[in-house]
């Protein structure tokens, strides 16, 4: 169970910090918030990679490692755009 923890972190660290690397702009974020995002973006992955395959049940599960990647890149995005200040 440990073995499993550590290696979803660790999994976790390397999407996040490849996926904070690939989009350009600041990304105010700590180790544990590119451990999430890397995580989170895993099962965004699954899920979109469900869809476009044609499955009609909703299943949620961790994609491969490119799925992860662009699942957090996908989050990441989302998440500067939600939180953009604008200049007026």
């Amino acid at each position: 169970m440990l073995i499993t923890i550590l290696t979803w972190i660790v999994f976790g660290l390397v999407v996040g910090f490849i996926a904070r690397a690939v989009v350009p702009g600041s990304q105010p974020m700590s180790i544990p918030g590119t451990i999430l995002l890397g995580v989170a973006g895993s099962f965004v992955g699954g899920l979109v990679g469900n869809l476009l395959a044609g499955n009609t049940a909703l299943q949620v599960h961790a994609a491969g490692f490119i799925g992860s990647v662009l699942g957090a890149i996908l989050l990441l995005v989302l998440m500067m755009f939600a939180t953009r200040r604008r200049l007026a």
